[in-house]
């Protein structure tokens, strides 16, 4: 899958690391996601958790190009949204 990012316009670097999120950490959630949710107009919200245990929410807009996407921002989920998460998870099974 190929994966853009959105720019940070002042530091020119992908707007993911003002959140601590690594492009690595990003492929993994849109890779393997627990949710994959519809967002605000087209986008797109991708819960779930890295291969280091972080639970991160990616919010993303698939491009017209097939397996591409467009990643807006991506941060770690706060305490609230991981129990969350996971009660739905279990509610699920």
């Amino acid at each position: 899958m190929q994966i853009r990012y959105y720019i940070d316009l002042v530091t020119d670097l992908p707007h993911i690391y003002n959140h601590d999120v690594s492009e690595q950490e990003v492929e993994d959630i849109l890779a393997r996601p627990l949710q994959d949710l519809r967002g605000r107009e087209d986008s797109r919200i991708a819960l779930g958790q890295t291969a280091e245990g972080r639970y991160v929410k990616v919010i993303y807009v698939p491009d017209p190009i097939p397996e591409s996407v467009f990643v807006i921002t991506a941060y770690e989920l706060g305490p609230k949204a991981k129990r969350a998460l996971r009660r739905s998870r279990r509610r699920k099974r």
